[in-house]
């Protein structure tokens, strides 16, 4: 018996028997007992079909759970009929799952912690460790977020606008400390999780270009991570990475989903942001990236979310590439003062217009308000090398 086939299918049943009416917490139940039956019964090899088996198993673990529960007797009927004996069936309950488990009730946190034990099937030991949390919190988190859902009932998809935001926050929280000694051997890999998260469920909507897009950019990043960090384990910033260490495959795939995504001409945001990534992974060097280009893919994307603070910045940036530093300036000094990253910005763009004191001091104060030890060191180092060159004025 093969754990990987226990593990892909885990999801799809619990999909299944939610779809069927199942509430989460007792759907998930049923199906570890249905497990347990698998890994007692097929020792000697799955059967010929095991999904169906699994969802026979499951269904008839949580009827008998539910006819023992004299306090749900009069929902009975409703929902203990058991369906007639034919195929198993075959619909893709991935987008349904993963909804649920990105119940709009849920905190982002909570939110990823479901998806990762309900669908990426991950002990929540593992997940402790993918979030740096004792096991004990984590089951907790887990637990509250199972009451928050139990005794809904859910027989269409959610919102997918919802499932995508979680699945990205997933993703950016395991790219962000993708470093080589960032995580212990055997550890989950959070933006490798998200990225599998994020196939099948372009897998189940094939259709949908926004799905498309965003497995599209988490790729076109991701092809970038062996040079994010040196072999000390310090942060490595895009314009000095080693661009022969990119995964030029990934990228391949990346362009490739791309392409497929903006032929639809259904514009959204994760498109847009795929669509600046590939123009960076494009450049052979950090001089010949195509800022101009960049900066007309930040002007869709501004259109596409009005008054997003981060996209605001991020543009303000290729503008200071565009048209000049100071252009750039003007813009991140009209952006709120406790955005993330303001101060690394308007130090970026105070060292490209030649004020190497001011670029000092807004490195170290981005230092401060850094969320993690590798930008923090990566910014202090910064201010340390523009110190040790002495004062300059701005040009």
């Amino acid at each position: 018996m093969s754990a990987h086939l226990l593990r892909d299918l885990t999801p799809q049943i619990l999909g299944v028997l939610v779809r069927r009416g199942a509430d989460f917490v007792a759907a998930e139940d049923a199906v570890q007992e249905a497990l347990v039956e698998a890994v007692r019964g097929w020792r000697e090899g799955a059967p010929d079909d095991p999904k169906g088996w699994l969802v026979t198993v499951a269904w008839r673990k949580f009827l008998d759970a539910r006819r023992s529960a004299s306090a749900r007797a009069l929902r009975e009927v409703a929902v203990t009929r058991e369906p007639p004996a034919g195929p198993a069936e075959h619909t893709d309950d991935t987008l349904l799952l993963l909804s649920r488990c990105c119940h709009p009730a849920l905190t982002p946190a909570s939110a990823i912690a479901l998806t990762l034990r309900a669908v990426g099937g991950l002990t929540t030991a593992q997940i402790a460790r993918a979030f740096l949390v004792p096991e004990a919190t984590m089951a907790q988190r887990i637990s509250r977020a199972k009451r928050t859902l139990a005794g809904q009932r859910f027989e269409e998809p959610g919102d997918a606008r919802s499932v995508l935001r979680v699945l990205y926050l997933m993703f950016d929280q395991g790219f962000a400390g993708a470093g080589g000694k960032s995580r212990a051997a055997g550890d989950t890999d959070l933006a490798a999780e998200a990225i599998r998260l994020t196939r099948q469920l372009a897998a189940s909507a094939p259709q949908d270009p926004e799905i498309v897009g965003l497995l599209a950019l988490m790729l076109l990043h991701h092809a970038r991570r062996a040079a994010r960090f040196d072999a000390s384990g310090d942060l490595v910033p895009l314009a000095a990475q080693d661009r022969s260490r990119w995964d030029t495959a990934t990228i391949a795939e990346g362009v490739d989903l791309l392409q497929h995504a903006l032929a639809r001409d259904r514009l959204g945001e994760y498109q847009a942001q795929a669509a600046i990534a590939a123009l960076h992974d494009d450049a052979a060097s950090a001089e010949e990236t195509d800022w101009p280009q960049i900066l007309e893919w930040y002007d869709e994307l501004a259109g596409i979310v009005a008054g997003n603070p981060v996209v605001a910045l991020n543009r303000a940036v290729a503008v200071g590439h565009v048209d000049g530093p100071l252009a750039g300036l003007h813009l991140v000094e009209k952006l709120p003062a406790d955005l993330p990253r303001r101060d690394a910005v308007a130090a970026y763009l105070h060292e490209r217009a030649g004020d190497r004191a001011q670029a000092a001091r807004l490195y170290t104060a981005a230092a401060e308000a850094a969320t993690s030890m590798a930008e923090h060191a990566h910014l202090l180092k910064q201010a340390a090398r523009l110190n040790q060159s002495g004062p300059s004025a701005p040009a």
